[in-house]
This record gives C-alpha cells, sequence and structure tokens, in this order.
C-alpha cells in the first residue's frame, strides 16, 4: 500500500533517494450528475455560499481517481508517486472526467 505521505505533487519524496522510474500512472473517473442531486444544487444556488452537493460530488471523483491511479502504481511495484497532478474536463452537460497522475517511482530511504 503506498502511503498517503509517499504521494507528492514535487519531483521527489524528501529523505528518500529515487531507486527507479515505473512510467505514468493515472486513475480516470467519469461522474454525472443525479436529476435530485441537479435540482438539490440548484436550490441551494438561490441562497449562495458553498453548493455543498457539487462540492460533496467533486471530492468523492477526485478520491476515487486518486485511488486508482495508487492501484496502478502499486500493480507496478511503486511504493512512491510524484509528479502527482489533477485535471478535469466537462464531456458533455452535467458529466465530468476527473484524471489524476503521476509518475510511479521505487524509492529508498536515503543514507
Amino acid at each position: 500500500m503506498i502511503e498517503r505521505h509517499m504521494v507528492s505533487t514535487t519531483l521527489d519524496i524528501p529523505s528518500y533517494r529515487m531507486e527507479h522510474s515505473l512510467g505514468i500512472v493515472r486513475g480516470i473517473v467519469v461522474r454525472s450528475r443525479s436529476i435530485v442531486g441537479s435540482i438539490g444544487a440548484s436550490l441551494q444556488t438561490i441562497f449562495g455560499g458553498n453548493i455543498t452537493l457539487y462540492t460533496a460530488l467533486c471530492e468523492r471523483a477526485r478520491r476515487d481517481a486518486y485511488e486508482r491511479m495508487v492501484a496502478e502504481a502499486e500493480a507496478l511495484g511503486a511504493n512512491a508517486i510524484v509528479g502527482m497532478r489533477y485535471d478535469a474536463t466537462e464531456i458533455a452537460r452535467g458529466i465530468s472526467e476527473v484524471l489524476c497522475y503521476g509518475t510511479a517511482v521505487r524509492v529508498k530511504p536515503a543514507s
């Protein structure tokens, strides 16, 4: 299991030395809003502020994409991921893709 502190947006893991790069890994999730969720979110927009239904949907999509990326890295034998990024695209009205990607690596504690 790749621990959270072993995933970095930088190109290294502090106190670790990179042994081997295993290539790019990614996790992709495509989500759509439900009719009920859209109606609830529309009601929230009337009052302004944080639209919690959409926030929850986005957080869940990001988490799922992240977990898929980590699973792909683990399948390659990685114990860390560097250069991690998120990207999102609206494929169609109400349908979004969330991509989480990075480079799977094997690292060792620095001597």
